[in-house]
């Protein structure tokens, strides 16, 4: 008798909780510098966001897929919001904008990081050692000088240890380690690392941006060997943060676990929101007391359950399902011009 496997609701929490921080991260990006709740909460945020969302999503990518789903599933996506994003950009909020498709506007980098992450992956795993090599990746590129946004490079390095670690995870140990002995370890850890950022003044001379893994050792204003030490640390912190939450998340079935099935529209979509807001108005520049900043939390809340509809979610799944040539035909009818590379690309893979 066929069974069918039950879902671990363990991960579909642990991205609810994500993808709230996401939203709050990005709509306290304007005011943070001037709030002190707000900048002890942003050093939190980014501290293990990013790391922890592309842990889980190396943990779900251990089947490898052929280049062609991964177009069809990726970069077609990516395509389709980068056309989003820039309509908006140059309708709506009126900014200066091209298409440039190997610079992801806003946090579409995330897609394009997951193609070459999961194209790569294969490969990368036969390499001896390729974790420490991931991870010499990761700090190295700080010492380049890189544009810091094209193609993404510099925080697909910087990240790919967390993908990589997520594609080895075995669930089991999880399961063995969440007692009560390591939730009080992980708890108390985690309360000692926020008491820090709140009481510790130093580590105030740097940015939020060391964990950004966008930008390079001089734009942080550090040397090269000062921001391989900083950039190491913030691993550990990364994947400490990672492991202390999941044993602390809830493996039940929640009112808001669903949620964590609708995490790519709240990511796609909180964007366009949040360039609208920070484009046309000043609303989020002023966010000074503590009443105005939980205020701002749970609009962000809201904003989370309301971009996890079902109908947003159908718009996203129908998009990652587009196939290349429908695509394209489409982009034709709306006289849509893309780079010249990737029509030759697409008439090669029509071709086969």
């Amino acid at each position: 008798m066929k069974t069918t496997k039950q879902r671990d609701y363990l991960f579909d929490n642990y991205k609810v909780f994500l993808i709230v921080l996401v939203v709050i991260g990005h709509f306290i990006e304007q005011s943070y510098e001037y709030n002190s709740f707000l900048y002890t909460l942003k050093w939190l945020i980014v501290s293990f966001h990013m790391p922890a969302f592309i842990f889980i999503s190396g943990y779900f990518s251990k089947r490898e897929l052929s280049f062609k789903t991964l177009f069809r599933k990726l970069v077609i996506p990516y395509i389709v919001y980068e056309l989003i994003y820039y309509l908006l950009y140059i309708i709506i909020i009126h900014k200066s904008t091209r298409l440039y498709l190997m610079y992801p506007k806003f946090s579409l980098w995330y897609i394009l990081a997951l193609f070459i992450w999961r194209l790569l992956t294969p490969y990368v795993k036969k390499l001896p050692h390729y974790m420490m090599l991931s991870v010499a990746a990761g700090l190295l590129i700080g010492c380049s000088s890189i544009p810091d946004n094209f193609l993404s490079i510099p925080r697909v390095l910087v990240f790919f240890p967390f993908f990589l670690a997520g594609t080895l995870f075995d669930r089991d140990i999880l399961t063995k380690l969440r007692n009560r002995k390591n939730q009080f370890l992980a708890l108390t850890g985690i309360i000692a690392f926020t008491s820090f950022l709140i009481l510790e003044p130093l580590h105030k001379n740097l940015s939020p941006k060391i964990f950004y893994g966008r930008y390079n050792y001089n734009y942080l204003g550090q040397g090269s060997l000062e921001g391989i030490l900083c950039r190491m640390i913030c691993y550990a912190i990364g994947f400490g943060m990672t492991f202390a939450i999941a044993l602390l998340i809830s493996e039940k079935k929640n009112q808001y676990s669903y949620i964590g099935t609708r995490t790519m529209a709240v990511y796609l979509f909180h964007g366009l929101i949040y360039s609208y807001l920070k484009g046309c108005t000043n609303i989020l520049q002023n966010v000074n007391t503590l009443f105005e900043s939980i205020l701002l939390i749970l609009f962000c809340i809201l904003l989370t359950i309301a971009l996890s509809s079902s109908q947003l979610t159908t718009f996203t799944n129908t998009v990652s399902n587009l196939h290349l040539r429908d695509f394209m035909a489409h982009l034709t009818d709306y006289n849509i011009i893309l780079p010249e590379h990737v029509y030759r690309y697409s008439n090669r893979r029509l071709a086969h």
